[in-house]
């Protein structure tokens, strides 16, 4: 059985034990959170929500609050000595699927 959550604004292919890393999600570690699932699908059977499925939620546990590899943004425009560099660290959360029903 799997499911698609909309987790964080994004859509994610989950099944139950699956550990997904997702845009930071306020909460703190060892916390259920719930999300709505827009499709499902069990035994070869395909149930479609509109937008989502009524009564059927993902529950997850969260596991941890972790950053990204740093990406380095460098600007310039030639010529004109003009320069800009700087970081970014993507911040993520790693939550666990404990069911879906």
């Amino acid at each position: 059985m799997y499911a698609i959550a909309l987790i964080a604004g994004k859509q994610y292919k989950v099944s139950v034990g699956d550990v997904v890393r997702v845009d930071r999600l306020d909460g703190e570690i060892g916390q259920e959170v719930e999300f709505p699932v827009l499709m499902t699908a069990k035994d070869g059977e395909i149930v479609a929500g509109t937008p989502v499925v009524k009564d059927v939620v993902v529950k997850a546990k969260i596991q941890s609050h972790t950053l990204g590899n740093k990406i380095i943004v460098f600007k310039y425009k030639a010529k004109k000595n003009e320069r800009k560099k700087q970081g970014h660290r993507q911040a993520y959360t790693n939550i666990v699927i404990e069911s879906i029903g």
